[in-house]
C-alpha cells in the first residue's frame, strides 16, 4: 500500500516540476517578445496558458484521489493540502504572463532605464518560481525560506522601475501611456514574485506544518 501511495506522490512530483517548468517557459517568452520588441514572439502565449490550466486541472484531479483513495496524515496529508494550493498560484502565475503580453504590442518610445530593471526584474521573478517549486519536489524548508526572502528584490524592482516611471513622465508628459504600461508590467512581475512566495510558504507548511498565517 506505502509503495503505491510513494509511486502515486512521485506522479505528483513530476506533474508540478512540469507545471513549474510551464510557467517559467511562459514568462521568458514574455520577457523575449518585450525585450526584443517583436509581438511576433508572442504567438505561442495563449497555447502555453492553456497547458497550464490543463496541468492545474490535472494535478488537481490527482491530488483528490490520493486524498480519497490513500487518506494520508501527518506529513503526506500537508504535501498534498500545499500540492492544491500551490496549483492555485501557479495558474495565476501563467494569467499575469498572458496579462504582460496583452500590454507589449501597444508599447511605443520606452524608456531604457526601464527597460533594463524589467529585465532584471523577470529574470528574479522566474528565479523565484523556479526555486519554489524545487523546493515542494525536494521538501527543502531552507529553499523555501531563501525564495520567501528573494521577494524583498523583486519589491525593490518595482519601487525603482515605478521612480523611473515617474521621472519619464516628469520629462516627456507625451509618452505617459507608454510609462504607465511599463508599470502595469512591473506590478504584474511583482505578484508572480508574491504568487511564488505563496508556493514557498506552502513548502514550509507541508514539512513543519505552521504557516505564515497561522
Amino acid at each position: 500500500m506505502r509503495s503505491r501511495f510513494d509511486e502515486q506522490l512521485a506522479v505528483l512530483n513530476r506533474e508540478m516540476i512540469e507545471m513549474g517548468a510551464l510557467c517559467e517557459e511562459i514568462i521568458l517568452k514574455v520577457l523575449k517578445a518585450l525585450t526584443e520588441e517583436d509581438s511576433q514572439l508572442l504567438k505561442g502565449i495563449p497555447s502555453l496558458g492553456a497547458e497550464i490550466d490543463r496541468k492545474e486541472r490535472t494535478i488537481e484531479t490527482l491530488c483528490l484521489k490520493l486524498l480519497l483513495q490513500q487518506q494520508p496524515v501527518a506529513r503526506d496529508l500537508r504535501q498534498i493540502s500545499a500540492g492544491l494550493k500551490m496549483i492555485t498560484d501557479m495558474e495565476r502565475i501563467g494569467d499575469q504572463a498572458e496579462d504582460i503580453a496583452e500590454i507589449i504590442p501597444f508599447i511605443e518610445n520606452r524608456p531604457e532605464a526601464a527597460d533594463a530593471l524589467l529585465h532584471d526584474m523577470a529574470k528574479a521573478a522566474i528565479h523565484m518560481v523556479t526555486e519554489s517549486v524545487d523546493a515542494f519536489v525536494d521538501q527543502n524548508v531552507e529553499l523555501a525560506r531563501k525564495v520567501i526572502k528573494e521577494d524583498d528584490v523583486v519589491d525593490h524592482y518595482f519601487t525603482l522601475i515605478k521612480q523611473t516611471v515617474i521621472r519619464e513622465i516628469a520629462k516627456a508628459p507625451g509618452d505617459g501611456e507608454c510609462s504607465v504600461d511599463l508599470l502595469m508590467i512591473a506590478k504584474y512581475l511583482e505578484r508572480i514574485g508574491d504568487h511564488a512566495t505563496n508556493i514557498a510558504e506552502w513548502v514550509v507548511f507541508s514539512v513543519t506544518g505552521i504557516h505564515k498565517e497561522a
